[in-house]
């Protein structure tokens, strides 16, 4: 401090350091900046100094939302690389051998193609770079959401005499928000890497499409409890990563319809503004950790809203819907297997409950990804496979209209029925909104009435209501008359 009471610039400049995060991730707190009022602080040496500290972090902005995701790839490299010992010969040798056969067992329980490209093992870093970009895609709209509450919080505690001074560091706390984000996405996303055994764990398609991989350390550390051989675990995890990544590689539309259910939901994350004002007028720049804790525990996350309710539901039934294919067709390839109900009852209850980092991940951007539905989902492909066969059952896959339903879930009997009728050569079952709305695209002059009974019926265009009523007064009854859709 000088000897004339005023500020020295360099503490100052400390101070702000301390309170914007001088190395990019450190948290902000807006309620500092208004504390800062009762300094002897000359605004303008304030103003240059904001302007100097802007121009000295811009660099940290990854894109016009000033989130640096190459913040978030080194810290999750940094904790995968920690402990990964890399992968030796045998154990390449062992999966690879796994995947071989896997892919033998394979050609008698899907009709679905072998992969192009060889299954490969990959260490943990190796996971990390190559996944990235899909955690980055489904990551994105939240970190913004949370971003743009940080500056709104910051807009609403500053002090009217100082909104111009800071007018211009707008995109320095975008910046400093953005990557206090991304260093938290890839700190759990290095944990996660330390969890996943193949590919597919979690669901979603995180490797490009036809890709299908082990990481043989985390291979090691699941089975370290089972007591199971080595040899039938890397066979039927083997078989299941195949089993995913060929149904990608099929239906070529599939990995963009998860991927946008996925951005779908999260678009419509918004930070809880009474939370982070909570969280800002108690907070203490000396524990960042509060923060930190506060974003990977799903504080600052309102409860869903309905949309994002009738979005998660849409998202579980499709996750639930591939992940039931796939334990059925896994299933059915490592019959021979003699602990195969074993490991997949561990599969199961891992899906179901997932690891810490998964958990972490969930609150972090506000969805957990779980087959919540995954039995009811494999109980309805054991039953469609039973009635039509594995050729039928496939072809599902083909368009996303012959997809399975959240209600041949709960009842496949109609979806069976649809597909016994097609393998005779059937046309399928018409009912009366079928035929109207086929009139109505065909250019007929009728309009749909619904009745208070659910009945569905129609009338000319221009007929009156009580006209098309007294058409159905008769004294005969009508041969065929309208029935519930």
């Amino acid at each position: 401090m000088a000897d004339n009471d005023s500020p020295d610039p360099e503490d100052l400049e400390a101070l702000l350091r301390q309170l914007f995060g001088g190395n990019g991730t450190a948290p902000i707190d807006p309620e500092q900046i208004q504390r800062l009022t009762g300094m002897s602080i000359d605004p303008t040496m304030l103003q240059q100094m904001m302007s100097s500290l802007q121009g000295a972090f811009s660099g940290a902005a990854g894109g016009p939302d000033g989130i640096n995701w190459e913040t978030a790839q080194r810290q999750a490299l940094h904790i995968a690389n920690q402990s990964d010992l890399g992968i030796s010969t045998g154990q390449r040798t062992d999966i690879d051998q796994a995947f071989a056969l896997a892919n033998l067992w394979l050609t008698d329980a899907t009709t679905i193609a072998e992969l192009t490209q060889p299954a490969r093992t990959l260490t943990r870093g190796q996971w990390v770079e190559q996944t990235m970009p899909v955690w980055q895609d489904l990551a994105e709209p939240v970190a913004t959401s949370i971003t743009d509450a940080l500056l709104g919080v910051l807009d609403e505690q500053t002090p009217e005499d100082m909104k111009g001074m800071i007018a211009g560091a707008g995109r320095l706390m975008r910046s400093l928000g953005g990557s206090l984000f991304a260093t938290q996405l890839g700190q759990v996303i290095g944990r996660l890497s330390r969890e996943i055994v193949a590919g597919g764990d979690v669901g979603i398609p995180l490797l490009p499409a036809g890709e299908a991989a082990i990481l043989p350390q985390n291979f090691a550390d699941f089975g370290s409890g089972l007591e199971v051989a080595d040899d039938q675990l890397a066979l039927y995890l083997g078989t299941r990563e195949l089993a995913h990544a060929r149904l990608f590689r099929h239906a070529k539309w599939l990995r963009l319809h998860v991927i946008s259910q996925v951005t779908e939901y999260a678009r419509g994350v918004r930070v809880d503004p009474e939370a982070l004002e909570d969280l800002a007028s108690s907070f203490d720049p000396s524990e960042p950790e509060k923060l930190r804790a506060a974003l990977e525990s799903g504080a600052l996350l309102p409860r869903q809203s309905e949309e994002q309710v009738a979005a998660l539901s849409r998202l579980e039934n499709l996750l639930a819907t591939i992940e039931g294919w796939v334990e059925v067709v896994t299933a059915d390839a490592t019959a021979r297997l003699p602990e195969a109900i074993r490991i997949s009852e561990a599969v199961r209850r891992r899906r179901a409950v997932g690891g810490p980092a998964e958990k972490a991940l969930g609150a972090l951007v506000g969805l957990e990804l779980r087959p919540r539905r995954l039995r009811e989902a494999a109980a309805m492909w054991r039953a469609v496979t039973d009635a039509v066969g594995i050729a039928a059952r496939d072809s599902l896959w083909d368009y996303p209209d012959f997809m399975p339903t959240a209600e041949d879930i709960d009842d496949p009997s109609a979806l069976i029925a649809r597909l016994q009728a097609g393998a005779r050569g059937e046309e399928p079952v018409r009912d009366e909104m079928d035929d109207a709305l086929a009139k109505l695209l065909a250019g007929d002059d009728t309009t749909l009435i619904e009745g208070e009974d659910g009945t569905i019926t129609s009338r000319a265009e221009g007929a009156s209501a009580d006209e098309a009523a007294d058409a159905g007064d008769g004294d005969e009854e009508p041969p065929t008359g309208p029935r519930p859709v």
